[in-house]
């Protein structure tokens, strides 16, 4: 009877413990998808978290303008010397009197525009940017998405290529052994041998690329993340079906787009600001600024001569003051034919935007509708390749095909399952594309791509 040894507590606590640790590790591989890829890049992207920073700062844009047309408080307190010199000449006697006071002079005053253009300008400018800083915040949080999903896709794509080049690999392996025997029994040439080992080492070669291609795609996704993906990601079903673009009409998804792309609408703030700044500079150096003005003054002197008294001499002012630019030496001219030009070339922007926003939407939509009918097309083709190989392998079987048949056929089979697999990632990363053309992607449509992965 074997002999059994007892195990201390403290052993099947480590035990425990790392039984646990691997159980909790192996649920943390298969918890990451592709929404979990999403979640994480918003939390890590540096481009994304920058522009969120950034529009925190424009969002106190608003109330930076807003105070130009609130009333304003200043305070200001001097110290001063007042001599006073007092003569009389009588009798031919020259009799002087010279007396000097000290004082603090206290001031405050309260001022209301009435009449600003220029800061009403200004205000515009400063509510322009802070909505440029929402869309500009929105747009970087579409780019982190796309740019998480093309990655992942990217991954997926490299994986699946290796899958399929190692298959290959066993593929013309088994091949090679079969013209090996054959060649030994005299039923093959050694010119089949030679062909399935030139394929062999060639599927080889393909394989350490591949290889190296998914080390570097599975970099550029933890980069984007900030923790390496585990070994293997769950790709696409087999069975998945595609779904087509609604509404199916391209002229409303660009009609949308040139309205609806943050780009164009961060474009429009932009050519907003540009006509404002126009009103600001004509009214500064064209136009009077009226202003409501309340000052106190308070003159409180500490120090006075034997023969004259000075009082504690408090003043109330209200006024209304207009100033009016008269001469500035010329700048204001040339400072206005230079505003007026980036204004026009705003606007020139901004339909620049437009019509890339349009051609991205165009493009992406056909590129939806050509991936789905590239997808049933290698569908059909994987289909025959199958066929096709299977009826090679019979044939080189019964003496009525050649090995270089099984090895174009095997060959053409494997091909055809990798841009099957990448024609259904590109398909769905263009109605991605599609979507964030009129600003409308967001996590709920990643959720729903990654729900066509295998869990």
């Amino acid at each position: 009877m074997p002999r059994r040894f007892p195990i201390s507590s403290s052993k099947t606590a480590l035990a425990v413990g790392l039984a646990l640790g691997l159980a909790q590790g192996s649920a943390n591989v298969m918890a990451f998808d592709l929404s979990t890829a999403a979640r994480e890049a918003l939390l890590f992207d540096s481009s994304f978290l920058s522009a969120r920073k950034k529009a925190e700062a424009d969002a106190t844009r608003f109330g930076q303008g807003l105070g130009l047309l609130l009333p304003s408080a200043s305070a200001s307190i001097s110290r001063s010397r007042t001599d006073f010199d007092a003569s009389s000449d009588a009798n031919a006697a020259s009799i002087s009197d010279t007396s000097g006071r000290y004082g603090n002079t206290y001031v405050v005053t309260l001022t209301q525009p009435l009449f600003r253009l220029d800061r009403i300008a200004s205000f515009n400018q400063e509510r322009e940017r802070a909505k440029a800083g929402e869309v500009n915040s929105a747009q970087a949080r579409i780019d982190a998405l796309l740019r998480v999903t093309q990655s992942y896709f990217d991954v997926l794509i490299a994986q699946d290529g290796l899958a399929s080049v190692d298959a290959e690999l066993k593929a013309i392996g088994q091949q090679l052994e079969s013209a090996k025997r054959n060649f030994e029994v005299g039923t093959a040439t050694i010119t089949d041998q030679q062909e399935a080992q030139a394929r062999f080492d060639l599927a080889t070669a393909k394989q350490i690329a591949s290889k190296n291609d998914l080390d570097v795609k599975r970099a550029s996704l933890a980069q984007l993340v900030g923790k390496p993906p585990p070994p293997v990601l769950s790709g696409l079903r087999d069975s998945v079906t595609l779904k087509m673009p609604e509404p199916l009409d391209v002229t409303r998804w660009v009609e949308q787009a040139r309205t609806s792309n943050l780009k164009v609408q961060a474009a429009n703030t932009t050519a907003e600001i540009a006509k404002s700044e126009v009103m600001r500079m004509v009214s500064a150096d064209n136009l009077p600024s009226i202003d409501l003005v309340a000052k106190k003054t308070r003159v409180d002197p500490y120090r006075y001569s034997s023969s004259a008294t000075y009082d504690r001499a408090d003043t109330d002012t209200l006024s209304i003051e207009m100033t009016l630019p008269l001469f500035n030496g010329g700048i204001a001219l040339n400072k206005a034919r230079e505003v007026i030009a980036l204004r026009d070339k705003s606007g020139f922007d901004l339909e620049n935007e437009r019509r890339t926003a349009e051609q991205t939407a165009r493009t992406s939509f056909l590129g939806v509708l050509a991936g789905l009918s590239q997808v049933k097309a290698f569908e059909a083709a994987e289909k025959s390749s199958r066929l096709a190989l299977e009826s090679n392998l019979l044939g080189y079987e019964v003496g009525v095909r050649i090995n270089i048949d099984v090895l174009n056929a095997q060959q053409q089979l494997f091909t055809t399952q990798k841009d099957l697999s990448k024609a259904r990632y590109d398909t769905l990363i263009n109605g991605l594309k599609l979507k964030a053309s009129v600003g409308a992607l967001s996590e709920t449509d990643i959720d729903e791509v990654n729900g066509l992965l295998v869990k």
